[in-house]
């Protein structure tokens, strides 16, 4: 062990309904925002800890609620992104942010070469271990599996209104992107776009090209914008949405799989 982490703490990923027979994998890698005890406070008040700059607000709601309606897998990982954000890779400046929107990080400044490599063998590489195995495992029993990964967005963003509800996102590999924002567009009561607020260019589909693309596995990063979902009702009403949506994309994509599913076979 790196020290980072005390036994007690636990390990970054958190596997919620490991059996679920859905084809989709739920993935939440900004659900948490523990701080490892070691670590304090990163230099920041109380009040920080809790904003969104330290944890996708709603998501993780969300996604265990959308894992029930589905019956779905869900993988999520405990660590405040200001820690070590897992949809980024160890090479990228935002892994360990020194800024996080106007906030500054003291605990990230001119981390040494051993501290930051604490951080990804304790938090980035177990997270993203238990995804690939999990996958992996569902591959060896012939479980066919598309993954869907969970985030939230501030209304505003350095004093810019963002005008969406729901961003669809991807990369190069744009088949469940396509797929959700055709079934969104029968939702008349939302606004949805694609690759808002962030992108590509923007390197947060790092989850997604590392366990989807290698594996020929569709997937798509839904954004839910967090004063929707920031209360229960909001959170309940989203997982509902997004459950239609996904079941919607399942019978398209494993027609055998949706009759399974609903026979309870």
């Amino acid at each position: 062990m790196s020290g980072l982490l005390r036994p007690d703490e636990g390990e970054p990923a958190i596997v919620v309904n490991e059996s679920g027979p859905s084809p989709v994998v739920l993935v939440c890698e900004h659900a948490g925002k523990v701080i490892p005890k070691s670590l304090g406070t990163l230099g920041l008040a109380e009040e920080d800890l809790t904003r969104h700059i330290a944890w996708d607000i709603g998501a993780e709601a969300v996604s265990r609620q959308l894992a029930k309606a589905l019956d779905a897998p869900l993988l999520l990982q405990r660590y405040s992104r200001l820690v070590y954000d897992c949809n980024r890779p160890p090479e990228s400046p935002d892994a360990m942010p020194v800024m996080s929107e106007t906030t500054r990080i003291a605990g990230n400044e001119n981390l040494e070469p051993d501290a930051r490599l604490a951080r990804i063998r304790s938090i980035y590489r177990p997270f993203h271990d238990a995804v690939s195995q999990f996958l992996d495992r569902r591959a060896a029993r012939g479980i066919a599996s598309l993954i869907v990964t969970m985030h939230s967005f501030t209304p505003t963003y350095k004093g810019i209104r963002r005008q969406l509800d729901l961003g669809i996102l991807h990369d190069r590999d744009t088949r469940l992107a396509d797929l959700v924002l055709g079934l969104c567009g029968r939702m008349k009561d939302i606004v949805v776009r694609r690759n808002e607020p962030y992108g590509p260019q923007d390197g947060v589909c790092h989850t997604l090209n590392l366990h989807g693309g290698p594996r020929g596995l569709n997937h798509v990063m839904l954004e839910i914008r967090n004063d929707l979902i920031s209360h229960e009702a909001g959170q309940t009403q989203w997982a509902s949405r997004l459950a239609t949506i996904l079941e919607q994309a399942i019978t398209l994509l494993f027609p055998p799989a949706a009759v399974r599913m609903q026979s309870g076979s």
